[in-house]
């Protein structure tokens, strides 16, 4: 695993940061930290701000207003890029490869060569549990089989700040538990995972969720605390409480 760029600082800091896209607010005063070792969730409704939160941290775009730090740099940039890893929603996949040759792409990209780029092409075909398929095109694959090939290209070079859009989408249930379960060995590792998701039953495997909703961090806390401000179990009734919670708040101010 490489080692930290500034091990003693949360990997991901956000503050009061605001992202226009003309008249459109997309994020409206967010300040939020992650800290290392932990699955932070962010959960939230299509057009609520997740995918350019994730999209700014990458340095995929910079703020209208507020500060980012990612692993100790004010904005991401080349030197901190080697230590990351981002499984986007739409594959970036290259059809006419195999597996086997799109792991080997993307390792070479990050500076894995020879027998260090061969071990790790093995252990993440085992991890996705395509050893089997290693050498089929990934056209012949079925939307699951690509997801966990998207999520090998991911960790193929063992980043220490990782982001996955929804990384459990298309596969069947043992699969899901198994890569939570990975999920939960790269934190005992170090590792920071940012796991964009629907999917409200993964919730309760991050270590604390952010509710996001028109661009605005609803809460950011342990899904125990949620569910106990809230006063539900159910992770879609909590939801709704914060978001009526906002609305009666900005109605009263």
């Amino acid at each position: 695993m490489s080692s930290a760029l500034t091990p003693s600082s949360d990997p991901i800091v956000v503050s009061d940061v605001v992202k226009r896209f003309n008249d459109v607010t997309a994020l409206d005063h967010v300040t939020l930290s992650v800290a290392r070792g932990e699955t932070f969730g962010l959960i939230g409704p299509n057009g609520s701000g997740k995918t350019t939160l994730i999209r700014l941290l990458l340095g995929l775009g910079r703020p209208t207003e507020g500060r980012i730090a990612v692993l100790g740099h004010a904005m991401p940039n080349r030197q901190v890029a080697p230590h990351i890893g981002y499984m986007t929603q739409s594959s970036a996949l290259y059809n006419e490869l195999s597996i086997r040759e799109n792991l080997a792409f993307f390792g070479t990209l990050y500076g894995l060569r020879g027998k260090r780029l061969k071990a790790r092409i093995a252990a993440t075909l085992e991890l996705v549990d395509l050893t089997g398929r290693a050498d089929s095109p990934i056209q012949t694959l079925s939307g699951g089989m690509r997801q966990r090939v998207s999520l090998g290209c991911a960790l193929i070079h063992e980043p220490e700040l990782i982001f996955l859009d929804e990384p459990t989408v298309g596969i069947d249930p043992e699969l899901r538990v198994a890569f939570w379960d990975y999920f939960a060995l790269l934190n005992q590792r170090g590792v920071t995972l940012i796991v964009s998701t629907h999917n409200l039953d993964e919730a309760i495997r991050c270590h604390r969720l952010g509710l996001l909703r028109f661009g605005k961090l609803l809460a950011a806390d342990t899904p125990a605390s949620i569910r106990q401000q809230s006063g539900k179990d159910d992770f879609e009734q909590a939801f709704l409480y914060f978001a009526q919670r906002a609305e009666h708040a900005e109605r009263e101010a």
